[in-house]
């Protein structure tokens, strides 16, 4: 254990490392308070769901911060392209954007392929990968100029037949 996790953890009734693993599980797992204090149930430790709360409201912020560092990182090049789909009968976009590594950045499913459409796309990348890419490897569709001219970015854009192969695949 860390010196400021057991500084912080001093005066508490349970080890610092009974705190660290409730916490972790609230954090790392799509659990909820109660499922946490099941699962240290399950090992002897009897704790309410209110004290998981509390804990991962005062340690929280340090496990959060550790499991985003230990994330991947995702390139600065990224692949876009678009393929239509049937849905119902219906015509629709499948928009892909994929690192330089072949690694899937985002989906998104539109019914139409225009500039608005494309503009969605970038900018829920952008929010999502909290950047912008270095370089942008599209087909030659002019809704990703037009989005990318709309949206003010000056990124480097490729447009090219060939380049965005990897995200066809």
């Amino acid at each position: 254990m860390s010196k400021i996790r057991n500084s912080l953890s001093r005066g508490h009734r349970f080890p610092a490392e009974v705190i660290a693993h409730a916490v972790w599980l609230y954090f790392r797992f799509p659990l909820s308070l109660r499922m946490v204090e099941d699962l240290l149930a399950g090992r002897g430790i009897m704790v309410s769901h209110e004290t998981v709360r509390r804990w991962a409201e005062k340690f929280g912020r340090d496990f959060a911060n550790k499991i985003r560092r230990r994330a991947p990182q995702f390139g600065d090049k990224w692949h876009l392209d678009e393929v239509v789909i049937t849905i119902s009968g219906k015509k629709h976009w499948l928009w892909r954007a994929v690192d330089q590594d072949g690694f899937v950045l985002d989906a998104l499913v539109q019914s139409r392929r225009d500039r608005r459409a494309a503009e969605r796309l970038l900018r829920k990348l952008i929010r999502k990968q909290a950047r912008i890419p270095r370089v942008l490897v599209t087909d030659r569709l002019g809704s990703y100029g037009a989005a990318r001219k709309d949206m003010g970015m000056k990124f480097e854009h490729r447009q090219h037949k060939g380049l965005n192969n990897r995200a066809e695949n």
